[in-house]
């Protein structure tokens, strides 16, 4: 399995995204995942980049293929908008970038005032975005009368020679079901064998399934779990709230009954190498090709350094 590095926008500013590129391509991991928000999960993040000036910086200072995980191309933009970025995209990483999309979270996407859609129609909608892109990919004149998109006089211009992959996420079997059907990869963040089965049975069969995880370095893992409780108490949540809750302060509401010990369950802590090698086997053992994994809290240049020597020559 390959071990990429995920770049986490929700916690930390643009130079410091950048410094973690450069040393994952140093450290030798396999290649980049980016996240594309509008807000953070809670406000101890307290960041949010805006993704397209991000990986457009990324394209200049390192050679690792990119992936959104995830944009979501329905609502806060539309789907041409982004066919164009991440046209450009591709354009400036030499064919090195992958869009990954998904059905997205009301946090991000609501913020414009448009409907919050219930599961299902955020899934249709999505299908839709997804055939709207790959066809102003073709390079033509796109006119698109769909049932959530209308597209008028549309081309795009600027064009890598090959249009980019797209990867979809899916958490649920019916997301799951679809990025079989239409994608020409699969996202997720568990390590779920029966949902992986689930994707190759819909259509995903031969195709490439990528996950993302965290992980916390710190002196200790006391002091990793005090800081990952603090900075991702929504890792303890369950269900749809992550995909309905509007606000960074609901989701700090919602964890307020988190402990410490159930996130320390869900995230790598500590500067043991073995804690960080079973979190990564879990993900194999799950049958996963690609696993990319973020840091958690201040010290993500000790995390890059400790995966350089004692993670990534095993993998």
């Amino acid at each position: 399995m390959k071990i990429g590095f995920f770049l986490s926008s929700e916690e930390y500013s643009p130079p410091e995204l950048l410094d973690q590129a450069r040393r994952a391509e140093d450290a030798g991991f396999h290649a980049l995942w980016i996240s594309d928000h509008f807000h953070p999960w809670v406000d101890a993040q307290g960041h949010s980049p805006f993704v397209w000036s991000m990986i457009g910086a990324l394209s200049q200072v390192t050679r690792l293929p990119i992936t959104t995980a995830v944009t979501c191309p329905t609502v806060r933009t539309h789907p041409a908008i982004i066919a164009q970025a991440a046209a450009t995209s591709a354009v400036l990483t030499e064919g090195r970038f992958i869009l990954g999309v998904g059905s997205g979270e009301a946090l991000n996407e609501h913020i414009t005032g448009d409907h919050w859609p219930p599961a299902k129609a955020r899934l249709d909608m999505l299908e839709e975005a997804v055939g709207v892109i790959r066809e102003l990919w073709t390079g033509a004149d796109v006119e698109h009368d769909g049932e959530y998109y209308t597209v008028e006089n549309a081309r795009i211009y600027t064009m890598p020679e090959v249009p980019p992959e797209i990867y979809v996420s899916g958490l649920a079997p019916n997301s799951t079901k679809l990025a079989g059907r239409i994608g020409d990869g699969y996202i997720s963040t568990q390590p779920d064998a029966q949902l992986l089965q689930l994707f190759r049975d819909s259509g995903g069969a031969g195709k490439p399934t990528a996950a993302g995880a965290k992980a916390c370095f710190a002196a200790d893992r006391d002091e990793a779990v005090r800081l990952a409780h603090r900075l991702w108490p929504t890792s303890g949540l369950s269900g749809e709230l992550s995909q309905v809750l509007p606000t960074p302060a609901h989701f700090q509401q919602a964890s307020e009954p988190v402990t410490p010990e159930s996130v320390g369950e869900k995230i790598a802590c500590g500067p043991d190498p073995q804690v960080h090698r079973d979190m990564i086997a879990r993900y194999r053992d799950a049958g996963f090709d690609e696993l990319y994994v973020a840091s958690v809290g201040p010290h993500y240049a000790d995390m890059i350094d400790m995966y350089a020597k004692e993670i990534l020559p095993q993998s």
